[in-house]
């Protein structure tokens, strides 16, 4: 079914690439980063205070660390610790040599506190990687082969892993252990086609549905356990990039929008593309996303 929820937009202006959004209960605070203006945003919910971190490359990706003030990032070239307060960069993962051709992209947290973050290809080629960082920096590579890795979250109890190469336009889903073992030959979990759209980002709920932007469509679509389309919301304007839950009670969806990817593959036509927005009305509350280390 098609839902209208109330939207309202929050940030005071646009991003060009708005991704990985992330809210910090600890602070009341939301994080995001506009990947190819090289920033980490934050807004202070209560208070409205917005604030930036400039970093020395294109962003994919942010998390939660438990040193609250610091996060960990996927920027181009690797893993860092950052932090908020002064805008120093730790290494955590740093590949060598460097390959060019890819830039690490989205990344999420798991129940046991390791950050998982994939690469893709700068134009799309299938170079990209997934890679798994331990609280000790210890990393491992678990897919090969990717182009756009996209759409990393967990099920609330941590035993499923979902991705997706966006390209492949379908979510997969693994079965995930707590070891340090390999992931299981997936499944096909949502086949994003029928929407016309590749999957971006995604998160959970509270019940373990899936929530997952279909960027070419203008929608964010809710899958269940089991696959099955839920409902399905109109964004604001064209092109939804990423969610995440969070507020007080944990019962607002806020969306990432894209106004110019940087790329030629994603160009907002609305006058509202880029912004920040908090989606209230759905009826479900999501889960604290896990911190790493």
């Amino acid at each position: 079914m098609t839902i209208t929820v109330t939207a309202t937009r929050i940030s005071p202006s646009p991003d060009m690439l708005g991704e990985s959004p992330i809210w910090d209960d600890r602070l009341g605070r939301l994080y995001w980063v506009d990947g190819v203006s090289c920033l980490v945003r934050y807004l202070d919910y209560a208070t409205d205070r917005v604030g930036e971190v400039k970093v020395p490359s294109i962003i994919g990706s942010l998390a939660l660390c438990q040193e609250s003030g610091r996060l960990i990032v996927g920027l181009a070239d690797g893993i860092y610790l950052l932090s908020i307060a002064d805008g120093t960069l730790e290494p955590v993962y740093v590949p060598e040599p460097v390959n060019e051709r890819v830039r690490f992209n989205d990344g999420k947290v798991d129940r046991q506190g390791r950050f998982l973050c994939g690469t893709m290809g700068v134009f799309a080629e299938p170079e990209g990687t997934l890679i798994r960082v331990s609280g000790d920096g210890e990393a491992e590579c678990l897919a090969t082969g990717i182009r756009i890795s996209n759409s990393v979250c967990f099920s609330p109890s941590g035993d499923t892993f979902y991705f997706a190469d966006s390209l492949d336009r379908a979510i997969r889903a693994y079965h995930y252990s707590p070891e340090r073992e390999p992931l299981t030959e997936p499944r096909i979990h949502v086949d994003t086609r029928p929407y016309h759209s590749g999957p971006d980002g995604a998160t959970v709920d509270s019940e373990g549905c899936i929530w997952v932007s279909l960027v070419q469509a203008g929608k964010i679509g809710r899958f269940t356990p089991e696959g099955k389309l839920d409902r399905l919301v109109e964004a604001p304007v064209d092109m939804p990039s990423c969610v995440t839950f969070g507020g007080p009670d944990m019962s607002i969806l806020f969306m990432t929008t894209i106004k110019d990817s940087g790329s030629g593959r994603a160009i907002s036509r609305h006058p509202y593309g880029g912004y920040l927005f908090a989606l209230e009305g759905l009826g479900v509350t999501g889960i604290p996303e896990p911190l790493y280390g």
